[in-house]
């Protein structure tokens, strides 16, 4: 599992902009920038879409009073479905990065599988990233949403 002080490896993840979905990788995404990256085990899902987005939107001026440049959600699914999540609920701070494969949650080893639910998914999780370097990252239990919420992580900025 990645941990504070290594660097995040390079990926691909997806985002869906005006003409449609485009790659980024992680160097294009993190370098250079001090961002709030949290992670959902599923766009539209109960703790996610009730809790753990609306903190993030709550509170992301505090944390751009803190010196963040970006917050980023990033979920195992597709661009289009991290989309209208972000629209459904009005969240225009947050940069919303699909990991259809999850291919950023193997690499830093906070995939999990959940069978029939959904497979793959992400373990739910916030990390505050400096230009592609993890400097703080706290991963939830299982079914669990205490460590990652955004009042706990902006206290870590």
């Amino acid at each position: 599992m990645i941990k504070i002080g290594d660097t995040l490896p390079e990926v691909t993840f997806a985002r869906l902009t005006d003409n449609g979905p485009v790659n980024l990788t992680t160097a294009e995404v993190f370098k250079g920038e001090k961002v709030v990256l949290f992670a959902v085990p599923g766009a539209f899902t109960p703790t996610c879409s009730a809790a753990h987005l609306p903190g993030f939107i709550e509170h992301a001026q505090q944390f751009f009073d803190k010196g963040v440049d970006r917050i980023i959600c990033t979920s195992v699914n597709d661009a289009y479905v991290m989309d209208a999540w972000g629209k459904a609920h009005n969240a225009s701070d947050i940069v919303f990065l699909a990991d259809g494969a999850g291919k950023f949650a193997k690499a830093i080893g906070l995939d999990m599988e959940t069978g029939d639910f959904g497979g793959l998914r992400s373990k739910r999780y916030a990390m505050v990233v400096d230009n592609a370097v993890v400097t703080a990252l706290n991963v939830d239990e299982p079914k669990q949403f205490e460590v990652s919420k955004a009042e706990v992580i902006l206290e870590l900025v």
